[in-house]
């Protein structure tokens, strides 16, 4: 059976840094770190970037989800806004995609996302169906 696809949402409205909302270029923290990601998940089979304004975690920027139907998400922050965070959070993602839950052993994370999870959140449980009105 096919994974279902791994979505990496990007906060593209984070902060530079602590002291900066945009950097030199005028572009966010999120807007470099969703680019990047965006540019290393291109070609990347059942890997799909989405960009959102506000995870809710200022003060962990940069700050990412890696979400899957059926599967655990995880909220990963306090990223640089750079190339090799960025290949972090899409290796990290295809390992998720990989997963049956969604759960990666430790020993298999890439280094760059160690010390970078925030929270972790169960699978949501398939509401029931409604009955028919013409039952």
């Amino acid at each position: 059976m096919r994974q279902p696809v791994t979505t990496i949402v990007v906060c593209d409205t984070c902060r530079y840094s602590v002291e900066e909302k945009t950097a030199p270029c005028g572009m966010t923290g999120g807007e470099i770190l969703a680019a990047e990601v965006e540019r290393l998940a291109a070609g990347r089979e059942g890997i799909e970037v989405r960009r959102t304004s506000c995870l809710m975690g200022c003060e962990r920027h940069c700050n990412t989800a890696v979400m899957a139907d059926g599967k655990i998400t995880y909220v990963l922050g306090k990223f640089a806004p750079d190339a090799e965070a960025a290949g972090a959070v899409v290796d990290y993602a295809g390992l998720h995609r990989d997963s049956a839950t969604g759960q990666v052993p430790f020993k298999q994370w890439p280094q760059g996302v160690k010390g970078h999870f925030i929270a972790r959140l169960p699978v949501l449980a398939a509401a029931p169906t409604p009955p028919r009105l013409d039952d």
